[in-house]
């Protein structure tokens, strides 16, 4: 599963900015990716696993702002089409997963 979270943080003072770059770098930090400057995602192998980054992301959230998430299937993932100016690019490899048998 892939899971999205979109925001719109205010930057109008520098404490905001400093919350929401806070908040920027703590997606990074577990293991999100910046798809646009306020759309970050991230691989989940499980629904355990999302589960997890969810309450992980909402104890992340400043106190102003807008924070939505979403929760995608790896086959709806694989559906979106990307272009970047005329020209369409390939998606990004997506990370290797384990398998246990």
């Amino acid at each position: 599963m892939w899971l999205f979270v979109f925001f719109d943080l205010p930057t109008g003072t520098k404490t905001e900015r400093r919350a929401a770059a806070l908040f920027r770098k703590a997606l990074e930090k577990d293991g999100f990716t910046m798809m646009q400057y306020s759309v970050y995602n991230r691989y989940c192998a499980s629904r355990e696993s999302l589960d997890v980054h969810v309450k992980r992301v909402r104890g992340l959230i400043p106190a102003k702002g807008q924070v939505s998430l979403l929760a995608i299937t790896d086959k709806q993932y694989g559906d979106m089409i990307n272009y970047w100016g005329k020209v369409e690019r390939a998606r990004p490899q997506m990370p290797q997963q384990l398998e246990l048998f």
